[in-house]
């Protein structure tokens, strides 16, 4: 799915030369490439405050700790997502809403969200899934007429850019209260283990989750809040210094990729290709098609046999999930959620992909829908 190894020899003298200086330092936490790599993710990201972390996980559970949530306060976010979204609302006593997504581009559904919102409610999730941006116009208003927070979930979208009615564009990531991402290797921009940070234009947030992320302390054993231990090491932050560097070329590969895709696959009435949202650009973490339920699994079946991989993101709407049963809700209730999670399926793409692969996918794929 991901081919990690080539893109690594192609940046190798540039990756090992940042590791071989953070040994050579042996400074291995809060290094110099830590505070390079976070200004010069601000920078890309045009936002004055990047907090880096150890996982996307962390992030989103250190912006909801930041905004000082409290058990059983009610938060809305995407029914299709990984389960870390939800994971940690629950783990800090918080109560997930979930919504039901937009079929077109499985972000979540302004209009269901609006219908989520209780006088309960004190923040929205938005999940910017698969490479592209959730409809953060509509978001903001609704979040504006509830005085509600917005921590977006950036794991799978570093790279895009949102573009409002207004055609003021920002990236994602930096245009609610907080923004996270992950770092994980399959990511847009990954490092070689795991990784993460938080995003805010807001000063007084920035100090908050900077404490939070170092035991809740601004100075050495002096203690302010509670927090984690959730430190992006030095070794890692030399790796993504270098991504970053080649994240805008990353991109504009997944996009080529993209494209052979929709050429080859567009027409074909059996397959539905990834749409893309007039609001925003698509960095293409995934490059997810839609097939009918019935031979989905099938398909999937066949191009294994052929040596080809696919995946499911994801199989189960996180609303009938058995860590979440808790939660009271029903097979039914998510009608768009759970079509997806029955037809959606995932091809292999990466920065490294040539013709000669593209050709032998899609080749392999059209000839099993046509027997199909």
């Amino acid at each position: 799915m991901v081919d990690i190894r080539s893109q690594y020899q192609r940046l190798k003298p540039e990756i090992d030369a940042g590791i071989a200086e953070v040994l050579d330092s042996s400074v291995f936490i809060k290094g110099p490439a830590l505070k390079a790599f976070r200004d010069e993710l601000a920078a890309y990201l045009s936002v004055p405050y990047v907090m880096p972390c150890a996982n996307g996980t962390d992030a989103l559970q250190i912006a909801l700790m930041a905004l000082k949530l409290q058990p059983g306060d009610e938060v809305i976010t995407s029914n299709f997502t990984f389960i870390s979204t939800v994971e940690v609302l629950v783990l800090l006593g918080l109560k997930p809403v979930l919504a039901d997504v937009d079929p077109l581009t499985f972000n979540i559904d302004p209009e269901k969200l609006k219908q989520a919102i209780t006088p309960r409610t004190r923040a929205i999730v938005p999940v910017h899934l698969f490479g592209q941006p959730a409809d953060m116009y509509q978001i903001q208003k609704i979040a504006g007429e509830h005085g509600l927070f917005i921590i977006e979930d950036n794991a799978q979208s570093l790279g895009s850019v949102y573009t409002g009615p207004d055609g003021t564009s920002a990236m994602t990531g930096t245009i609610g209260n907080i923004g996270t991402t992950s770092f994980f290797p399959t990511k847009p921009l990954a490092c070689y283990g795991d990784g993460g940070a938080l995003f805010t234009t807001d000063p007084h947030l920035a100090e908050i989750i900077e404490m939070i992320i170092n035991h809740g302390a601004k100075v050495k054993y002096h203690h302010e809040m509670i927090g984690v231990n959730s430190r992006l090491d030095t070794i890692q932050a030399a790796i993504l210094r270098v991504n970053l560097r080649n994240l805008d070329d990353f991109i504009e590969r997944r996009r080529t990729v993209a494209e052979y895709y929709h050429k080859r696959l567009g027409s074909n009435p059996a397959i539905r290709i990834p749409q893309v949202a007039s609001f925003g650009t698509h960095v293409y973490h995934q490059y997810t098609i839609l097939l009918d339920p019935k031979i989905r699994d099938s398909v999937r079946k066949q191009l294994k046999e052929k040596g080809i991989p696919s995946m499911v993101y994801y199989p189960v709407p996180l609303s009938i999930q058995k860590a979440f049963a808790f939660a009271g809700y029903h097979e039914g209730d998510f009608p768009v959620t759970e079509h997806l999670c029955k037809s959606v399926l995932s091809l292999p793409i990466h920065t490294e992909m040539d013709v000669e692969q593209l050709d032998t996918i899609c080749s392999t794929l059209l000839n099993i829908i046509n027997h199909e």
